[in-house]
């Protein structure tokens, strides 16, 4: 049974599933992971959630025992050091989740901490927005958790435990049996209205109306279907349109982490967008020009930071 949780990361998503395990828990169960200077901030800071201030418990990790479940909520860049940070939360019999973008946290978790740990994991739909230490979540959305519909490595009494805990503490979690069609759609949807809204420094709206944005838009995410049906996951034209859709509902006024990121001069995510479809392009042989386009737009905005 899951009593004991580390997190890290006290960002949107992280402060969204914090906040509920906190207050079932207590914040004696829960821990925020961090180090330096940002330990220092979150301490003095605090975080406010909603506008109410979380009661959240930080620490560097040197004196805390492993955690039950320990969950990775940091952006794509912080990954490795995050891993050197969590190291000693990590037992025999922890259960790892990655909150993270993109399609490959979870075999890079796994590689460090041991396939068995690692759980598959996405969001959608939470739609949080941190402007400094206040988070606002502005959507229901959806936690899915599951694992490959080829599991090797006996993970299901992990899965299971980790779905029941995750609405134990009143989160909107749905256990997903193709987990990895899942990710791959948000991964598409990612690779479009992230990097769009980014590129052309625009809001929902500039992509939810007809013109170049969406056009890019589209374009970027069908370049995503091309490599994702080499890696034997098909997303189809049902599910490009399903995910336009969710593009459709979204406030038109609010903007996608990376637009968020963009506008704080923090670095991006994407190489973990564009980067990873022009690796896997390479791999197969494959043209991406719209994916090539914004790697390079959003890699020199970032230079001139």
């Amino acid at each position: 049974m899951i009593e004991t949780v580390t997190i890290v990361g006290a960002g949107a998503l992280g402060t969204v599933v914090g906040d509920a395990m906190v207050k079932c828990l207590g914040p004696e169960k829960v821990c925020f992971l961090a180090d330096g200077d940002r330990l220092d901030r979150c301490r003095t800071q605090g975080v406010l959630y909603n506008g109410e201030r979380c009661d959240f418990r930080f620490s560097d990790g040197t004196e805390e025992e492993p955690a039950d479940l320990l969950i990775f909520a940091v952006k794509g860049p912080a990954l490795e050091e995050a891993m050197d940070l969590a190291e000693p939360s990590v037992g025999p019999d922890t259960i790892i989740l990655s909150l993270l973008n993109g399609i490959s946290s979870e075999e890079t978790l796994s590689l460090r901490f041991g396939w068995e740990k690692v759980l598959y994991t996405v969001t959608q739909g939470l739609d949080p927005v941190r402007e400094g230490n206040a988070v606002v979540r502005k959507g229901d959305g959806t936690i899915f958790v599951g694992v490959p519909q080829e599991d090797y490595f006996d993970r299901e009494e992990k899965l299971a435990e980790t779905v029941a805990f995750l609405e134990r503490v009143g989160l909107p979690v749905r256990r997903e049996e193709d987990i990895l069609h899942r990710m791959w759609c948000k991964f598409m949807l990612n690779v479009g209205v992230n990097q769009v809204c980014m590129a052309y420094e625009t809001d929902y709206a500039g992509v939810q109306q007809p013109g170049e944005a969406r056009e890019t838009m589209i374009a970027a995410m069908n370049e995503v279907r091309k490599v994702s049906a080499c890696q034997g996951v098909l997303l189809t034209q049902k599910d490009l349109q399903e995910y336009l859709a969710v593009v459709d509902s979204l406030t038109p006024a609010s903007i996608p982490s990376m637009r968020q990121d963009g506008l704080a001069r923090r670095k991006t995510e994407v190489e973990m967008f564009a980067g990873t479809v022009r690796t896997l392009a390479d791999q197969y042989g494959m043209r991406v020009p719209v994916n090539e386009t914004l790697h390079q737009k959003i890699k020199e905005m970032e230079t001139n930071w």
